[in-house]
């Protein structure tokens, strides 16, 4: 390289080739010149038009323009040279391009960052909701004479978990482990569906959780804990009924409902037995203190000298809610009522209720209070004091149940919404507006035929307005045929109790506070 000096500074010359060789550099270099700046061009259009795209971040895409510019310039060497750029320009054409391409994406991000961000976020949501696996808990147990204890024991358990699977022991199984059962297996099964809080039902299920069952439920029911009260639950033998659930880590325990248990009842109905001798009538005693569980029997007065077994059972307005659905009627709803007393709520008045709800779309339920079942209800076709003295006799320990614990039974069922708690016997045309009823109904099995009645007949409003209808039961149970079937076979059913009623003894003896219901 020559090096001229004048007066004002060096001027630095390249030495060049032959005239052949430069033209062949200054082509090559003007072809790879005109490339560069066409990719110049085109980035600058590209970011021109993301600009007229969006509002936002506008002044990003505006100094990624500049930038853009004034480095194509720098780096041609100004204007549109077809020059051959030094390789030192190259470097700056380089190092350019990575900034611009750096401040385009940066735009980019500002633009749409918080959007896309906001849809990953949500896409990994659904993913997780996808792969969470619903929580399945298990409970058994033999549900004979089902009450409001079994259905509030229920919904403890599907509260731990998000699908309840109930297993309803078989009738062989309870007979060798406790004696016949009062209700038979289809009646239970029925019973059991029927709870608002049960997704799914195994009939059939062993007595006692070994080892071969509990591995079926884990590997093909998905159960994930096995769920039972606080109240023991001892095999023949002695031993823990759920001491592998509880050894195996999948053991859960919910508080035991105060106040009833189907020993309990079986003592409360063998009070509705009057005729007796006088051996009888001791037998009749001893079963009394037999399901008492070591509480204090309370009494109180009755006709002719007969006395009625109070509930232990304390109701609360709780209670009351969490058996509750909360949900009125929509406007344009079809309401259907039913009334009844539904003592000892059984498979016959589910599958009523069932027919009942199918004819609309709300189902309000009337049940009748403790008065009106005793005093009324078994009048049998004889209105009018004078009427009920000569039948008295068999109503003098209905309900066996009290109303609070026959509304909770009821409220439990998945086909009733709403319950009226204490229901007049007569309805009249203003309930029926008041509650906005479109049809009334009765089954046609029932403990009295009053609905046939011409004089005194408490549907009389409802069937001059033709919103009367007599529905075919289909099954032939009532009150009296639980009752009959337990008088019938007392002393089968006395044999069935005597180790319960020493093992809820027991349970109240030693009862501790239990937190949670």
């Amino acid at each position: 390289m020559i090096k001229l000096k004048t007066k004002h500074n060096i001027i630095k010359k390249e030495r060049r080739g032959s005239p052949a060789e430069q033209e062949q550099i200054n082509g090559e270099s003007g072809r790879g010149c005109q490339n560069i700046h066409g990719w110049w061009e085109d980035g600058i259009k590209q970011l021109e038009r993301d600009v007229r795209l969006t509002s936002t971040n506008s002044l990003t895409h505006s100094l990624s323009i500049s930038f853009w510019k004034t480095s194509k310039e720098k780096a041609m060497g100004g204007g549109d040279s077809d020059i051959a750029p030094h390789p030192e320009k190259i470097k700056i054409v380089a190092t350019c391009l990575a900034v611009a391409v750096g401040i385009s994406l940066l735009g980019f991000y500002l633009k749409s960052g918080d959007e896309w961000r906001s849809n990953w976020s949500l896409s990994l949501n659904r993913k997780k909701k996808k792969k969470k696996k619903p929580i399945r808990v298990y409970m058994d147990g033999c549900f004979d004479m089902m009450h409001y204890g079994h259905c509030n024991a229920l919904r403890q358990a599907r509260a731990l978990g998000d699908q309840l699977v109930v297993g309803v022991v078989s009738d062989a199984e309870i007979i060798a482990n406790k004696g016949p059962p009062v209700t038979p297996l289809h009646e239970r099964m029925i019973m059991v569906n029927a709870v608002k809080w049960v997704d799914e039902v195994i009939p059939d299920a062993p007595y006692a959780i070994t080892e071969d069952f509990m591995k079926k439920l884990f590997d093909e029911y998905n159960i994930d804990y096995i769920i039972h009260g606080d109240d023991p639950c001892v095999l023949p033998d002695g031993t823990d009924a759920y001491a592998l659930a509880k050894k195996a880590g999948r053991y859960k325990q919910i508080k035991r409902t105060e106040g009833v248990s189907s020993t309990d009842i079986v003592g409360r109905m063998l009070l509705c037995t009057r005729e007796r001798s006088i051996s009888d009538s001791h037998n009749h005693s001893s079963l009394q203190r037999q399901f008492s569980h070591g509480h204090s029997q309370k009494f109180e007065a009755g006709g002719s000298g007969n006395i009625t077994r109070v509930s232990h059972f304390l109701p609360t307005s709780r209670r009351i809610v969490q058996f509750s659905n909360g949900k009125g009627p929509g406007d344009d709803a079809r309401i259907v009522y039913i009334d009844g007393a539904f003592d000892l709520f059984h498979a016959g008045h589910v599958e009523i209720l069932r027919l009942a709800r199918a004819l609309g779309d709300f189902l309000l339920v009337g049940i009748h209070n403790d008065q009106t079942v005793r005093f009324v209800f078994f009048s049998f076709k004889k209105p009018g004091f004078l009427g009920y003295c000569s039948s008295a006799k068999r109503g003098a320990h209905r309900p066996i149940m009290n109303l609070h614990e026959r509304s909770l039974s009821v409220l439990a069922c998945q086909y009733v919404d709403e319950v009226i708690i204490g229901a007049p016997w007569e309805i009249s045309k203003d309930m029926i507006t008041t509650f906005n009823i479109s049809s009334v109904v009765h089954g046609s099995i029932a403990e009295n035929d009053d609905f046939q009645e011409e004089r005194d007949n408490p549907y009389a409003v409802p069937i001059s307005m033709g919103i009367f209808k007599v529905l075919d039961s289909p099954l032939d149970i009532t009150t009296t045929t639980i009752i009959r079937r337990i008088v019938s076979n007392h002393e089968a059913y006395q044999k069935r109790n005597q180790k319960k009623g020493e093992s809820e003894k027991r349970y109240y003896e030693d009862k501790t506070y239990v937190s949670g219901d």
